[in-house]
């Protein structure tokens, strides 16, 4: 195993920004734990690191499930250097219609469950006094849109924990970040969805996904002197 690890919870699709990130983290020589909730996914992105010379280990992990995140922690030796939180889900509707449960499950998701990874997360990083914890938001953290207000009320629950953890725990070495996603992401979820949408959007239209992953390393490899807490990352076009 290699010396140092990273967790990235909340990966899909191999062309989805949790695979990408996964990616990037591995070419830079961290033993990445692909955590998500379908097997076969997160075994597709493991394998390909593997086969292209890197360190990944798949790990089924429900987020919303205390005892799944503390496993997935446990099992991550050495302590993780870095810890992403990629996990959301986004069921649009009219407020009126919004179901209690359909409530809960959007929350438990986007925000919930990032309060049980940073925790644990935390419980171990400040022990050693240092790695990154980053949150994954999106334009929803900022506002709530008309049809989205269990989105926005998770998204914004989640920066919240992420300012709170910053707060708190970086005076003992931990850096806590949040990446504002303000645009559509160009993987395998949306362009399955609205196939037209690239060439809509034009070239660099859509945020890429490598280019995201990119941009999350960066801020780990920050010198503390110069920390970034909130990243907004948009494509060139996108207004804002």
């Amino acid at each position: 195993m290699s010396a140092a690890t990273a967790i990235v919870v909340g990966v899909g699709a191999e062309r989805g920004l949790g695979a990408a990130l996964c990616r990037r983290f591995a070419a830079a020589g961290l033993h990445v734990h692909v955590a998500g909730r379908t097997a076969a996914n997160i075994e597709a992105v493991a394998g390909s690191i593997k086969a292209s010379g890197g360190d990944a280990t798949a790990v089924v992990t429900d987020t919303t499930v205390e005892a799944d995140v503390i496993r997935l922690f446990d099992q991550a030796d050495p302590v993780p250097e870095l810890v992403v939180y990629n996990a959301g889900n986004n069921y649009p509707g009219d407020f009126r219609e919004v179901t209690a449960a359909d409530f809960e499950k959007v929350w438990r998701v986007g925000c919930f469950g990032g309060f049980l990874v940073g925790r644990e997360a935390a419980r171990r990083l400040v022990a050693q006094g240092r790695g990154t914890v980053i949150f994954t938001g999106a334009s929803a953290s900022l506002r709530g849109r008309p049809g989205y207000a269990a989105f926005a009320a998770a998204k914004a629950g989640l920066r919240m924990i992420a300012q709170s953890m910053a707060r708190e725990y970086g005076p003992h070495g931990v850096h806590v970040a949040h990446v504002v996603i303000d645009g559509g992401i160009a993987g395998e979820r949306l362009l399955s969805r609205v196939p037209q949408l690239a060439e809509q959007r034009g070239p660099d239209g859509l945020l890429g996904i490598e280019a995201i992953a990119e941009a999350y390393w960066q801020i780990h490899r920050q010198h503390r002197s110069a920390w970034t807490h909130e990243l907004d990352l948009r494509p060139y076009k996108e207004g804002f």
